[in-house]
């Protein structure tokens, strides 16, 4: 089969009350666009129906794959999409698609030339937040502020669900990540700039719904680990080994990525 030219991305876990609408929104989309494309969901180990709606859809359009993972976090199940993704062009997206789908040309050439990786902004210049309960934004604002801090500058912010990555930067990032929980999108970033790759920051429209996975308390905790985990890693000088051995050196296993 020839390369499509876009992968959509979607890690789920428990989204069986959304994942078929979610499924329906972006075939139509992509449907009507003149590229070729296929759609990943990376199942994180659910205990609900998501995984038999998926096959579901699948069966209706080819185009459509489910990858099953053990339970992980969101990274892992990032991870397993993207590396099991083969399009020119790899996006990730939410399940929830707080971002309208019809955004996604904002991530693609011609629209946006000259990157390996775009990442999605709720607070670059022109961007638009909907219906965010102020705690959950603080709390964004919060991490993001020790990011800069910490681990990765210059970005208004890196935990947006929606970025894409051209397939040299994925297949250069994706082995080498380590972490499995919310705190993934920090990591990939940071080897991004340390291997010296192309970040721009997309402003886009971001709705928020109901049913979100994160739990504001445990998973600041758990992101702030992560971020931490980052910098050690740094500072200890393993990224750089890995990146001199290659992205297949220490390939993580399902425990060591354990949310």
């Amino acid at each position: 089969m020839a390369q499509p030219f876009l992968s959509i991305v979607i890690p789920a876990y428990n989204e069986e009350m959304r994942i078929a609408q979610t499924l329906d929104t972006v075939v139509e989309y992509a449907g009507s666009q003149s590229y070729s494309w296929e759609v990943i969901v990376a199942d994180d180990g659910s205990q609900d129906g998501t995984a038999a709606l998926v096959e579901a859809a699948a069966e209706a359009h080819p185009e459509i794959r489910l990858i099953r993972l053990n339970h992980g976090g969101k990274g892992w199940a990032v991870r397993g999409g993207m590396l099991n993704a083969s399009g020119q062009y790899r996006f990730l997206a939410d399940a929830d698609l707080s971002m309208p789908i019809v955004h996604l040309e904002r991530f693609l050439p011609s629209t946006l030339t000259d990157f390996d990786v775009a990442i999605g902004s709720r607070e670059a210049t022109g961007a638009h937040r909907f219906d965010e309960p102020f705690r959950r934004h603080l709390m964004g604002r919060t991490f993001n502020l020790m990011v800069r801090l910490l681990a990765v500058r210059g970005f208004t912010d890196t935990q947006c669900g929606f970025k894409c990555f051209n397939a040299k930067a994925a297949e250069s990032l994706f082995p080498l990540q380590r972490t499995g929980g919310f705190g993934f999108d920090v990591e990939i970033l940071f080897l991004a700039q340390k291997l010296g790759l192309r970040i721009k920051e997309v402003p886009i429209d971001w709705y928020y719904h109901e049913g979100s996975k994160v739990q504001p308390v445990r998973d600041s905790f758990l992101m702030l680990k992560d971020l931490l985990s980052v910098r050690w890693n740094s500072i200890k000088g393993k990224y750089g080994k890995l990146i001199h051995k290659g992205p297949d050196a220490g390939t993580p296993d399902n425990t060591d990525l354990a949310d």
